[in-house]
């Protein structure tokens, strides 16, 4: 099973659209896992009728966003218990408090910080908050994620997002 993994869109208050490479592997992906901060009902519809999607609400999101999506969203992808949220607080003790609060899960994406991060909780679940393909914030480039599952997760691959022209 191919995910694209996804946060911090912000469409349209920081891009217009997504970037064409991630609307084509939206187009290839089997399931798409957005962490929150669509800002656009009409993201959240463009990116379901593309593909099947698994998505939450973000802090910048409202009602509109809020009505079609959870706060916290839970699915199996290929045997792997995913736990999808948006915020998870502040980088220190973030591994402790998922642990503690999705211990039951064997992989949470989040988003929020628009930083790419793959870390294990110890004792825990993997945490994996794949930035943002649209505002990049401190880091070099936009961020997004293709994972692979199959009786595991097979593969994390990052991906870059070219500049915007």
């Amino acid at each position: 099973m191919r995910a694209v993994v996804i946060a911090d869109t912000h469409v349209p208050a920081r891009a217009r659209d997504l970037p064409a490479c991630l609307w084509a592997a939206i187009d290839a992906a089997d399931v798409v896992v957005h962490a929150g901060d669509w800002v656009s009902a009409a993201l959240v519809a463009a990116v379901s009728a593309r593909c099947r999607l698994v998505g939450v609400y973000g802090n910048n999101d409202g009602p509109d966003v809020r009505a079609l999506l959870p706060e916290v969203a839970r699915i199996e992808l290929g045997g792997v218990r995913v736990a999808v949220v948006h915020e998870t607080g502040a980088a220190t003790g973030r591994e402790r408090r998922m642990a503690a609060a999705y211990g039951d899960a064997d992989l949470v994406v989040f988003g929020h910080s628009h930083i790419p991060w793959d870390t294990v909780a110890p004792g825990g679940p993997r945490l994996l908050n794949p930035g943002s393909p649209t505002d990049r914030r401190r880091q070099p480039a936009g961020t997004w994620v293709a994972a692979t599952f199959d009786a595991g997760l097979v593969s994390v691959e990052w991906h870059s997002v070219p500049p915007r022209a």
